[in-house]
């Protein structure tokens, strides 16, 4: 097919940029149907003249259908989509961006969704469906999934759709709370994917601050300790990654905790520890749940984080674990080879 593209080049320079502008507005569709045409144009900069020309292309073919609410695919435009993800990425050169980012940073599989979540909101349901897809390919009959929790995982969950896989699985909160809004701590995200999954959920009832004492009482009690015996139990681990000192503002750690971050030079926040650009921990906070010297080898992490503002923290966090699949975007993968 990309040999094809190739020569189609020759006859037709502007084929593939044809075919990247049409491809997105589909994908576009796909996440944010119905939509209307100038929501549409000023989400992927396009001028509303241009679009109106591809808009009336598309509808032509019969792939996308105009009604009172909005723009939405029709059964021949999701088809399209899917028939042609593959093709995209290998022309596009994402596929090769894939295998040259997986290489700097030592991942056994990248996926790198079109775009910059910095820059438009739409790439972070991308990264959503992508990161739903990779479960669903992963999971195995009865398995445990632990979430963890912050704005690129509450993303995901919104783009989880039922899978008769997913009606023997359980989705677990990762960890307890770590002073964030409610909407993106882990019990609410796992809880959100279980019930659009149609799967099974648990969830960790826990106080975001603990003193030393009340932690170590807390883990004995059986509720609690059998909760965390099975959140070790996950075969497949989902977590975000985050820029440490935005993570630790948000969260609202204190005077003296945000000073060594500092000094430290601390790039990345995952689980609820800090990391420096070489992979080191720094800080670490004090919370109930899954830590990450208790991940084992048989369990799948799948990493998802996406913007070229994230690419430091992405890379400082695999400096100290490699995932097994790091789903991130362009913007993301560019940062972080450098381009």
């Amino acid at each position: 097919m990309r040999q094809l593209i190739e020569l189609q080049k020759k006859l037709q320079p502007d084929v593939l940029e044809v075919m990247e502008k049409r491809y997105q507005i589909l994908q576009y569709l796909r996440l944010m149907q119905p939509v209307g045409r100038r929501t549409l144009a000023g989400s992927l900069d396009i001028s509303e003249r241009i679009l109106r020309g591809e808009v009336l292309f598309l509808k032509e073919q019969s792939l996308i259908h105009i009604g009172s609410g909005g723009m939405v695919l029709t059964e021949d435009g999701e088809a399209l989509l899917e028939g042609l993800e593959e093709t995209m990425e290998s022309v596009t050169g994402l596929a090769d961006r894939e295998k040259e980012v997986a290489e700097r940073l030592q991942v056994d599989r990248v996926i790198i969704v079109p775009g910059n979540s910095d820059r438009y909101s739409w790439v972070k349901k991308e990264l959503g469906r992508a990161c739903i897809q990779q479960m669903k390919d992963m999971l195995q009959p009865e398995d445990i999934v632990a979430v963890a929790g912050g704005t690129t995982l509450a993303d995901v969950a919104q783009m989880m759709t039922p899978d008769e896989k997913f009606s023997s699985v359980t989705f677990v909160p990762a960890r307890g709370g770590l002073g964030e809004k409610v909407e993106i701590q882990s019990n609410t995200i796992s809880s959100t994917m279980a019930v659009k999954a149609k799967g099974n959920y648990r969830l960790l009832h826990v106080p975001d601050q603990l003193s030393r004492e009340a932690r170590e009482s807390l883990v004995l009690e059986p509720g609690i300790k059998e909760l965390l015996r099975l959140i070790r139990r996950a075969g497949i681990v989902v977590h975000g990654v985050g820029a440490a000192s935005t993570m630790a503002v948000r969260r609202g750690a204190e005077d003296d905790i945000l000073r060594v971050l500092q000094e430290k030079e601390a790039a990345a926040e995952a689980f609820g520890y800090y990391f420096d650009r070489n992979g080191q921990i720094v800080h670490k906070e004090k919370t109930i749940g899954l830590q990450l010297d208790e991940l084992q080898e048989n369990q799948k992490v799948i990493t998802v984080a996406g913007g070229a503002s994230k690419a430091e923290a992405i890379s400082a966090y695999m400096n100290y674990r490699p995932s097994d699949v790091l789903i991130t975007d362009e913007g993301a993968a560019q940062a972080v080879l450098g381009d």
